[in-house]
């Protein structure tokens, strides 16, 4: 045998570096390898960097800072699968810190993570890489990215994945994706259902979960609810609710349920199944309030629709929400509150929740939680409108107090709406007066100066409903409440204005109301309303009209008309036309006026004797300087004003004409005469008398000015209810009363002889008298055209006969008439329409002329 020769190793190549095992313990370096050109460092490295950055966030953040996201970003190309899939698992871990994922976006990593969703590509990759794109698609910026680089294609495919944490991963993000309406779009052309109703048999809670959730979101889409209902994905649903062991899931399948029930055929078809009974039966028998929110939420939804409500109304699902109104949970209440307003526009559901379920919303108004009381309110306000059987039962429940108090709610829409219940209340007299008895005026002055368009609109309405009797309008006044209404006229919001307008007309139809508004710029407001052809409305025009039916002087003056409602009063003055938006003088501030060349103001003033004695028996009221018009005698000194005392006695032994005269120079006879026994009697009196004088003086000077009696007038009336009202019919009346003012104003005059009579020397001479502008019309003995109008149309007034005065032009004006004529001969019984006339006052006094005649028109004008 030959003798064994050992084999000699060959050494390595000269140009080949020997293994070196290394041992690092510090991140930096491993980062550093990240840039070795060998795939197994690279490999080693990544695997490393994984395991370093799975024990938490500071890591994560360490690695940042050593640069290792820009090295993996241009490893997760690596041709080497390991290399590769390793990269991508530190991205997927990584991408949950906010700073990563912001360089991530910046790196435009999701291109990238996108084109390895393929399925040649590892499952682990596919993991990590819709791990990655779950986490940062959080962001909008990223599911922009995602959305237009194609990415919801693969991610849909791998929800067919084999592997569990894929699927969750892959659900989870296109989850997160519909958020955006543009890809709820796009996934429904994609077809997600099928995959994602599949999702709902897995074994993992997780991911049945953001399955519906997903399902949640993009059923919200009508053409995803019909794919769905073309899927079986009811039948589906309703497994979820009817499996016990699903309970965690209960929630999120009613939500897509109530998505889909929005539809009249889904609803049909859960109808038809049965499916529908079996929802509400679990709804009634759950104990959970998420459950019972959800249910409520979603029969709100289905609700909208009117052949939805058809259908649940039929399933009494009227029961199921009263009884959801007694859970002791705030969000279950709201929502059933909220299901019981949409149920309201079904006249049967409306009719239900009358008999039942409004004493439980009447007891949630005194709710601490504002979120209920508003949704409480505003079913109650669905509940009451046109029903008042609703109305009443409201009242029933004792509700009234709640709701004034509701009125000072911190929520705009519980305050908007418990407005709106009171004004429905309203409609019915019993319970306007009962809510009036609960100071409910009061309380709407808050509401009247919210800034909410909603609140101050429904506040308007509801003072326009709740002030129709005066208490109601007293107590607002007391309150303040008209200055913020007249403020609402200012709106731009229409409804707000037309509400406020129709609230100042209602409350303009009292003299104390309407002279206060009028005193906080309301006539001027509504005026400057109806000059503007977009913002005037009916009740703009209507809230004017009344305003001036208690303010005739200023409607005679304005729009020179006064209709035969409008009955003139004491108090009365023409002062002649005026152009809309110029404020009328008040007949105190015109009495106060130096005597100037322009028309006499005629006023009317025909107090009975009694009542001016009464007066004058008071000593704060007696004062002759609160009778007298000239404004040189008002301001007399304080003496002469005590001088100037008229007595009762004096005046009783006057003749009526005497009374009447304002002359200066009667006047001064009696100042003299009482002045003379004045100064001898200053002589005896005592301290304690002057005091009582100067505080007699002090009282005449803050007593309300009154206009002076006019006593001429007083018995043209008396004369006129004596002769002229005993007549038989209104047509002899009418023609003797016309001729009963012609005789005290001058008489007939002939036509051709008009420019000669004298009427306007002879007012001017009066006008002298009395050192003033303003003449009480029994003054006047030559009156021309307006001024025997006028006296016609006071004294018809005064004794009953209907008929209206109307201005015309160059001093013209007439009274208008209606009369009804005989019957035909022959005919019995037929009684005609009333035909309207002018009445002659000046030309021949009492004839009537037709409305529309030649001999009409040529009256009316020159």
């Amino acid at each position: 045998m030959g003798k064994k020769v050992k084999k000699e190793v060959e050494p390595p190549p000269k140009d080949v570096f020997d293994p070196l095992l290394i041992e690092s313990k510090t991140a930096a370096t491993v980062v550093l390898m990240l840039s070795s050109p060998e795939e197994e460092v690279l490999a080693k490295a990544c695997d490393a960097i994984y395991k370093f950055a799975s024990k938490g966030d500071e890591n994560k953040v360490t690695l940042l800072g050593l640069g290792a996201v820009e090295r993996l970003y241009k490893l997760i190309s690596h041709e080497d699968p390991i290399v590769r899939r390793n990269a991508i698992m530190v991205f997927g871990i990584m991408a949950s810190n906010h700073d990563v994922k912001k360089l991530l976006r910046e790196l435009d990593v999701t291109n990238a993570l996108l084109s390895h969703l393929v399925p040649e590509e590892d499952v682990v990759i596919h993991e990590f890489a819709t791990l990655c794109l779950a986490q940062m698609a959080v962001e909008y910026t990223t599911k922009v990215q995602i959305f237009e680089q194609g990415g919801l294609e693969p991610l849909i495919r791998l929800l067919d994945s084999p592997d569990p944490d894929v699927k969750k991963n892959s659900v989870e993000c296109i989850y997160l994706l519909v958020q955006d309406f543009q890809s709820r779009a796009a996934v429904c052309e994609l077809n997600v259902i099928p995959p994602l109703l599949e999702l709902l048999k897995s074994e993992y809670p997780v991911i049945q979960l953001l399955a519906l959730k997903t399902l949640e979101v993009i059923s919200r889409d009508r053409g995803t609810r019909i794919i769905l209902g073309e899927n079986q994905g009811l039948d589906c649903l309703l497994k979820i609710l009817e499996t016990n062991e699903f309970n965690d899931l209960h929630v999120e399948a009613l939500a897509v349920l109530g998505n889909c029930l929005e539809d009249v055929h889904a609803m049909q078809l859960i109808q038809q199944t049965g499916g529908l009974k079996k929802l509400l039966s679990f709804v009634g028998d759950s104990t959970v309030p998420d459950i019972q929110k959800n249910a409520a939420k979603a029969i709100a939804k289905a609700a909208y629709d009117s052949e939805n409500r058809k259908i649940l109304n039929e399933e009494e699902v009227e029961n199921c929400l009263i009884n959801l109104l007694e859970i002791d949970n705030d969000g279950v209440k709201v929502a059933a509150s909220q299901a019981i307003s949409a149920m309201c526009e079904d006249l049967s559901s409306k009719r239900a929740f009358g008999l039942q379920g409004i004493p439980q919303l009447v007891e949630l108004l005194s709710s601490n939680n504002e979120e209920v009381k508003e949704a409480a309110v505003i079913a109650l306000a669905n509940l009451t409108t046109a029903s008042p059987s609703n109305s009443s039962a409201v009242a029933e429940a004792e509700g009234i107090e709640p709701l004034v108090k509701t009125l000072n709610a911190q929520r705009d829409g519980a305050v908007a709406n418990a407005a709106a219940v009171l004004t429905n209340m309203a409609t019915q007299e019993p319970l306007r007066l009962s809510v009036q008895s609960h100071g409910a005026m009061s309380a709407l002055t808050e509401p009247l100066r919210s800034t909410s368009s909603p609140v101050q609109s429904r506040a308007g309405l509801a003072v326009a409903a709740l002030g129709c009797d005066a208490d109601a309008r007293a107590e607002l006044r007391n309150a303040g409440g008209l200055g913020p209404l007249v403020d609402l006229l200012h709106s731009k919001n229409e409804e707000v204005r037309r509400n406020a307008c129709w609230a100042v007309m209602v409350c303009a139809s009292d003299e104390l109301t309407a002279v206060e508004l009028c005193r906080l710029g309301a006539l001027d407001v509504l005026e400057e309303i109806n000059l503007s052809t977009g913002r005037k409305n009916k009740f703009s025009e209507a809230a004017l009209e009344k305003l001036l039916d208690n303010n005739l002087s200023q409607k005679y003056s304005q729009m020179g008309y006064l209709s035969s409602s409008n009955v003139i009063t004491d108090g009365f003055y023409d002062y002649g036309q005026i152009k809309p938006g110029i404020k009328l003088l008040s007949l105190e501030e015109l009495s106060m006026q130096e005597l100037t060349d322009r028309r006499a103001i005629i006023f009317i003033n025909a107090k009975p004797r009694e009542d001016v004695l009464a007066v004058e028996e008071k000593p704060q009221n007696s004062s002759y300087e609160q009778t007298t018009l000239s404004p040189s005698v008002s301001r007399k000194s304080s003496r002469e004003k005590s001088s100037l005392m008229v007595s009762p006695v004096e005046e009783k032994q006057e003749p009526p004409g005497r009374r009447s005269s304002f002359s200066k120079s009667s006047s001064k006879e009696k100042g003299l005469r009482k002045g003379k026994g004045k100064k001898e009697e200053e002589k005896m009196i005592d301290g304690t008398q002057i005091i009582s004088k100067v505080q007699d003086e002090i009282n005449q000077e803050n007593a309300q000015w009154q206009p002076p009696p006019d006593f001429i007038l007083l018995d043209y009336i008396n004369d006129a209810s004596k002769t002229i009202l005993p007549l038989t019919t209104t047509r002899e009346q009418v023609v003797a009363l016309a001729q009963f003012v012609a005789d005290k104003m001058g008489g007939a005059i002939e036509r051709d002889k008009l420019h000669d009579f004298s009427w306007e020397l002879h007012i001017s001479e009066i006008e002298y008298e009395l050192k003033s502008n303003v003449v009480p019309i029994g003054k006047v003995k030559k009156g021309t055209f307006y001024h025997r109008a006028l006296l016609f149309k006071v004294i018809a007034d005064r004794i009953g006969i209907g008929c209206s005065l109307v201005r015309g032009e160059y001093n013209r004006a007439w009274n208008e008439v209606k009369l009804v004529d005989d019957s035909p001969q022959g005919v019995t019984g037929l009684l005609l329409p009333p035909q309207e006339y002018i009445v002659d006052l000046m030309f021949e006094p009492g004839f009537l002329m037709k409305q529309g005649s030649a001999e009409a028109d040529q009256y009316k004008r020159i």
